[in-house]
């Protein structure tokens, strides 16, 4: 297994120095779904909710989250992102998100994405508790990262 890198000799938790590091060109894709009852799925995508524009809400707060991973997540570095793109799409059961975010940086963007996912996500479950207390969030996972030292992954 390889090394943590956010623990350092002592077993202790430590921000990683990446002073050291080039910068280069860095994105990542993350997804994850609300799964929901069909009735549940129609309101939201008719825009007619009781708080409003469903599906734009949360793809407002993943990109707000994005900006703001840093201040969540203990040992993120607090990032200059270029790009943040989510979307909230239907599927199978329920919706759909992903989220696109990108920087030109020493480190990488996955917690970015992955926390405006899991935003996304809850903002969905919020706007919609009222017509259904029984959705799901699930499967909230990294789909591909580009750049950096370790190079490039896609989810296989």
């Amino acid at each position: 297994m390889s090394r943590l890198t956010h623990i350092d000799a002592e077993g202790r938790a430590r921000m990683v120095d990446v002073s050291d590091k080039p910068s280069t060109v860095r994105e990542a894709v993350a997804e994850g779904r609300v799964t929901m009852s069909a009735e549940t799925r129609e309101l939201a995508l008719s825009g007619s909710g009781k708080k409003g524009e469903v599906l734009a809400t949360a793809e407002l707060a993943g990109v707000m989250a994005a900006k703001k991973t840093s201040d969540l997540i203990p040992l993120c570095h607090p990032l200059a992102l270029s790009k943040v793109a989510v979307a909230v799409e239907p599927c199978e059961g329920g919706l759909a998100v992903t989220a696109r975010v990108k920087t030109t940086g020493p480190t990488g963007v996955e917690m970015e994405a992955l926390t405006a996912v899991s935003v996304a996500c809850l903002t969905l479950y919020d706007m919609l508790k009222a017509a259904d207390k029984g959705m799901t969030i699930e499967a909230v996972r990294l789909v591909s990262k580009t750049g950096g030292k370790s190079g490039d992954w896609v989810r296989g």
